[in-house]
């Protein structure tokens, strides 16, 4: 007997029928003999329209009361999926952040999970009982319902899996495990068997939809076993371990890309001590996440260049704060363009094996494709380039990397 924790995205429970179909691959593994917790989003398009609500009644809204509104989602899929469990022979019971409880900071609407109590749970799974948890909430040190961000689903997950001290966690998802590529983008994307923490933390922070970033970082660090697979299909998914010596035999094992992205670039910023600090500083207090950054020397004596990303959904607000601190920073001019996109291969073997950057630059070259920012890890290479050349980029390096399925 097992403990496994199923996490069903929001495409998995959209509608009452796929809720069934869930609280049926559920009561399957129960009569494994596994003890199982079950992790659920709100309905596919419900977060949306929760959001959309909060801000037409205020674009200025206080993330207390944000939180209390979309946290609602969720609170109806657990209970329907408790129903639906219970209605086809299942001992089941459905329990809200608040109820487990599961412990976080007073980020409210980007909360972070800080403990989970799991003594009744675990009680309620060994006598049998099914716990239909909600993914995305918890609760803050103020007593009020914190949410984790968008995705944070996952994170709930992968959390309750560690604090259970689960065997497994299953993400089951409207794709049947992870591939080289996005499969709607790369016809020839293949599904891989096993993938390494590292190399699946690189591709969802490089815009990989499979998993949630902070889900995998957290899954690596505390050891949880992660498998994604359909929650459509019995088919065999995707393993998240380790790294092992053999994964060395294959230089890049596969390509990201984001469309989510924005180039800044301050033209004659003063080049003195302090003024980047000045700059990163104010976007991390803005909450705002800076991806790349390149510095480069200005035409004029004690002035530099500064490029970097950030999220195309942030350029807005990132504007407005590099203004606010202009005068600090003395820039001469500013750049923006939301007209591109973050390209990245990512493979264990890059630590090992040269050649990956010549192949990836000379491919591109090939195409015609202008490489605006570069930027690199010891397992990932990204470049920004022009949003029109996303699908031409990732489908030439595919190929060039040797990815394409026979």
């Amino acid at each position: 007997m097992a403990r496994i924790v199923q996490k069903f995205g929001g495409t998995s429970v959209g509608t009452v029928e796929r809720i069934k179909i869930v609280a049926e691959k559920v009561k399957a593994t129960v009569e494994q003999g596994h003890q199982v917790a079950v992790v659920v989003s709100a309905m596919a398009g419900t977060t949306n329209q929760l959001v959309a609500w909060t801000k037409e009644c205020g674009i200025l809204h206080d993330a207390r009361e944000y939180d209390t509104v979309v946290a609602a989602g969720e609170q109806i899929t657990v209970g329907l999926l408790a129903i639906a469990l219970q209605n086809i022979g299942v001992d089941a019971r459905s329990w809200l952040g608040w109820q487990v409880p599961i412990y976080s900071d007073d980020t409210h609407g980007s909360a972070r999970i800080e403990r989970i109590e799991t003594e009744n749970l675990i009680a309620r799974l060994e006598q049998g009982q099914v716990a239909v948890v909600a993914g995305f909430q918890g609760v803050g040190p103020n007593q009020r319902i914190s949410t984790l961000g968008r995705g944070g689903s996952d994170t709930s997950a992968v959390a309750l899996a560690a604090a259970l001290d689960a065997d497994r966690c299953d993400i089951l998802t409207d794709v049947d495990g992870v591939y080289t590529c996005d499969p709607r983008v790369v016809p020839k994307a293949r599904k891989l068997d096993v993938i390494t923490f590292e190399e699946m933390l690189e591709l969802a922070s490089g815009g990989a939809k499979v998993l949630q970033t902070r889900s995998v970082a957290m899954a690596m660090r505390h050891g949880v076993k992660l498998q994604v697979l359909s929650s459509f299909e019995d088919l065999p998914g995707t393993m998240v371990i380790e790294e092992k010596p053999d994964m060395e035999k294959n230089k890049v094992n596969g390509i990201a890309f984001s469309v989510d992205e924005a180039k800044v670039t301050l033209v004659a910023i003063e080049d003195a001590p302090g003024v980047a600090a000045t700059l990163f500083g104010a976007l991390a207090d803005a909450n705002i996440n800076v991806d790349m950054i390149v510095q480069t020397a200005a035409s004029a004596p004690g002035k530099t260049d500064i490029t970097f990303s950030v999220p195309g959904s942030e350029l807005e607000r990132s504007q407005k704060v590099i203004a606010d601190i202009g005068d600090a920073l003395r820039y001469q001019d500013i750049i923006t363009s939301a007209d591109v996109c973050k390209v990245s291969v990512v493979g264990v073997a890059m630590r090992s094996q040269p050649g990956v950057a010549k192949t990836m630059f000379a491919t591109l070259a090939e195409k015609g494709i202008n490489i605006e920012v570069i930027s690199t890890s010891e397992i990932k290479i990204s470049v920004l380039i022009a949003s029109a050349y996303k699908e031409l980029a990732v489908r030439s390096l595919h190929t060039a990397f040797g990815l394409d399925v026979d």
